[in-house]
């Protein structure tokens, strides 16, 4: 299914993905296409960095942007909006000051290494939106989490679930949830003192535990893990801080990685229940984020979205902010793999979609269980600089359906069940999407067992959000008092 609006190819303005939106709103919207299913009911929250400067001055990362979480209220008959930023510091001194005063992921401070040395990046909130005891954490993984109220989007404290988080307090952007238990799981990487894997165990009284400390001398960044119902499962490719670089501070954090091949990927497992993790090597991998993982037999099985790029051109997609560049973004090339684990430390590797994908989404009450269908933002075809499209895979199969947004930018589509007891792949996808010719955004209503139908409904919104990472979505339809 393509959707096109009337939007030539020849319109789209691919720099318009990263514009700003200074001004928080609360509004219901006005102009919905087709009909809002009236048993999708909840909220949907987004999150993404919402502006890349301080005052006046510009960032160029995507990981430096003021965190805006956006909330979409469906009541089964209309659909109204909200954003907010997160009020960090970062956030508060962007304010009232042009001057940049906190370093970034991939922003130094003016003034050298002088003005940077001993400063970490600074947590700007704009990673990951959770549901957790009632309200909602905005996640950046090198900090603490914000605790944000669920209704009204305001700002209630950093968290650090009373000081267990350790020295630097890191808390991964990618929790996930154990469905049999409803416990959360989650990992911190810590530069300091000594070089480490944390692992957490969150319980439903909302009390952290730790669970296994990994030494590593030669620590990797990671973004992302996954679970099983035996394992924490870590895919950690040879993404290496040169701690030099980061010691003087010469160059910005993600500057400071590089790709060493020669190093390879270590799958790495983490009983859940207690023992000595498992560390299985295997050739070079690069990649952001898992989909799901399950224990068959003996095996561990991992689903991630694999690049197809080198690193040097990863990071410089994530440099491409605010550039005078005409071309605007291009997002790396990419595919959906599965990996399995034997019992015996073979590494099988499969091909499950070789269209350029990111972003992997299931039905979350299938974690740590296999699962057959998969749901991705990717590209209509590899020519397109965004994504441009919903991806549909079957894992079994490895068809895919596509829904194409030409002139879009999509980002990750969020499953909700049609119901508690609905089956896999009955129910709903929700996806934003920027018609950048007319640079304003969609909620776009999907149906996941017919995605190629295109939009059952789409609620067009006054005015563009800026491209996101990931959201959440509730059951509970947040009250909206002003």
């Amino acid at each position: 299914m393509t959707v096109d609006k009337g939007i030539a190819p020849d319109q789209d303005r691919t720099a318009r993905v990263y514009a700003a939106l200074p001004e928080e709103h609360h509004y219901t919207i006005e102009q919905v296409d087709g009909a809002l299913p009236k048993d999708l009911t909840g909220t949907l929250y987004r999150i993404g960095p919402g502006r890349h400067q301080v005052g006046k001055s510009l960032l160029h990362n995507i990981f430096d942007g003021d965190g805006m979480v956006s909330q979409f209220v469906l009541d089964g008959s209309s659909v109204r909006y909200r954003n907010r930023y997160v009020r960090t510091r970062h956030f508060e001194h962007g304010q009232r000051s042009d001057r940049i005063r906190y370093r970034g992921v991939g922003t130094q401070i003016p003034g050298g290494m002088l003005a940077n040395v001993g400063r970490l990046p600074a947590n700007v909130a704009n990673t990951n939106i959770v549901n957790y005891d009632g309200g909602l954490l905005a996640l950046w993984e090198m900090g603490n989490p914000h605790r944000i109220d669920p209704d009204s989007l305001e700002t209630l404290g950093r968290f650090d679930f009373d000081g267990k988080l350790g020295f630097l307090g890191a808390f991964s952007a990618h929790p996930k949830w154990d469905p049999a238990t409803g416990d959360m799981y989650n990992f911190g990487l810590d530069l300091l003192p000594t070089p480490r894997i944390r692992t957490y165990r969150v319980d439903r009284s909302g009390r952290l535990h730790t669970l296994a400390t990994v030494p590593m001398l030669d620590l990797v960044w990671n973004h992302d893990f996954a679970l099983t119902r035996r394992y924490l499962v870590f895919v950690l490719d040879p993404l290496l801080p040169d701690l030099t670089k980061i010691a003087l501070a010469s160059h910005s954090f993600i500057d400071s990685l590089r790709f060493d091949r020669r190093k390879g990927t270590r799958f790495l497992l983490v009983p859940k229940a207690g023992g000595r993790p498992r560390i299985i090597e295997h050739e070079a991998l690069l990649h952001f984020h898992l989909t799901n993982a399950y224990d068959d037999g003996n095996d561990v099985v991992v689903e991630l979205v694999r690049f197809d790029t080198r690193w040097s051109e990863v990071r410089r997609a994530t440099n491409s902010v605010n550039s005078i560049s005409a071309d605007g973004p291009r997002f790396p090339d990419s595919r959906l793999m599965r990996y399995r684990i034997t019992a015996g430390g073979t590494v099988i590797e499969q091909e499950l979609a070789d269209r350029s994908v990111e972003f992997p989404q299931y039905d979350w009450r299938l974690s740590t269980r296999r699962h057959r269908f998969s749901y991705l933002a990717g590209k209509g075809t590899r020519a397109a600089a965004v994504y441009d499209s919903i991806i549909k895979v079957d894992n079994e199969t490895c068809a895919t359906t596509l829904c194409e947004f030409p002139g879009g930018s999509v980002g990750e589509p969020l499953f909700v069940p049609r119901s508690r007891d609905a089956g896999e792949d009955d129910g709903w996808l929700l996806v934003l999407n920027h018609v950048l010719a007319e640079h304003r955004s969609q909620l776009v209503v999907l149906d996941a067992r017919d995605v190629g139908r295109g939009p059952v409904a789409t609620a067009w919104l006054e005015h563009h959000i800026p491209w996101g990472f990931h959201g959440t979505f509730s059951r509970r339809i947040a009250r909206l008092e002003e």
